[in-house]
C-alpha cells in the first residue's frame, strides 16, 4: 500500500503559501509508516516547531491500473474518506531554500491520517463532495471536490502514467485554503458532508 499526495490542487491554497498554481498535477508520496492507525493520537515530533494540518479528500483505489484513460478512471476508486496531510512547515521551508527534496517534511512517521471510507454509491452527490476540518470545535478548513483544479479522474489518469496504482492505495487529492499550525493539546475533527468522521488529539 502506498500513499500518493497531490499538492497545490486548490487555487486559494496555492496563493496562501505564495506558490504558483501548477498546470499539471504535482504529486509526492508518503510511505506506509506515515499512516496513523485508527484511534491513535498524533504525537508532535521533536524535529519541528511548526507542524501544519492539511485536510483533504482521499480516494481508495480498488483496482490495479497503469496508464489509465480518464474515461475509465471512475472504476479505479470505490470509496472516499477525509484525511490529514501533516507538514513540518519549518523543515519544508529550509529544504526549499537549499534546493533539497522535502520528503522529511511530508513523509515522516504519523504524517498521514485517514478516516473510515464511505462507498461512492452512498454519497449524495459523488460529483460534488463537501468536507471540512475543525480545530478545537472551530471550522478552519472547508472544501468541495468541485473546487479542485484537477478533478479525481484527471488525477488518476495523470498519476498512473508514472506510478502503477494498486488495490488499497490511497490518493490524497489536495487541500483547500486555511492550513495552519497545531500544538500539543489541540483536537482536530474531520467531517465529510457534515458528518464527523474522525477526531484526532495532538499530544
Amino acid at each position: 500500500m502506498k500513499i500518493i499526495c497531490i499538492g497545490r490542487n486548490y487555487v486559494k491554497h496555492a496563493e496562501e503559501l505564495n506558490n504558483e498554481v501548477p498546470e499539471r498535477p504535482l504529486f509526492f508520496m508518503k510511505p506506509e509508516t506515515a499512516l496513523i492507525r485508527s484511534r491513535l493520537p498524533f504525537y508532535y515530533p521533536d524535529f519541528s516547531q511548526n507542524i501544519h494540518y492539511e485536510a483533504e479528500l482521499v480516494l481508495r483505489i480498488c483496482k490495479l491500473g497503469k496508464r489509465i484513460q480518464k474515461r475509465f478512471a471512475p472504476t479505479y476508486y470505490d470509496a472516499v474518506g477525509v484525511g490529514l496531510d501533516f507538514t513540518a512547515r519549518d523543515v519544508q521551508e529550509e529544504c526549499k531554500k537549499k534546493g533539497h527534496p522535502w520528503e522529511i517534511a511530508k513523509a515522516f512517521d504519523g504524517s498521514a491520517v485517514v478516516s473510515e471510507f464511505v462507498p461512492v454509491s452512498e454519497l449524495a452527490d459523488p460529483g460534488d463532495i463537501r468536507f471540512s476540518l475543525k480545530k478545537n470545535d472551530t471550522i478552519v478548513q472547508e472544501g468541495r471536490s468541485t473546487h479542485m483544479i484537477h478533478g479525481f479522474d484527471d488525477l488518476i489518469a495523470y498519476v498512473s502514467k508514472f506510478v502503477t496504482l494498486k488495490i488499497g492505495d490511497m490518493l490524497f487529492t489536495g487541500t483547500p485554503a486555511g492550513v495552519g499550525p497545531v500544538k500539543i493539546g489541540d483536537k482536530l475533527e474531520l467531517l465529510l458532508e457534515g458528518k464527523s468522521m474522525l477526531t484526532l488529539p495532538i499530544k
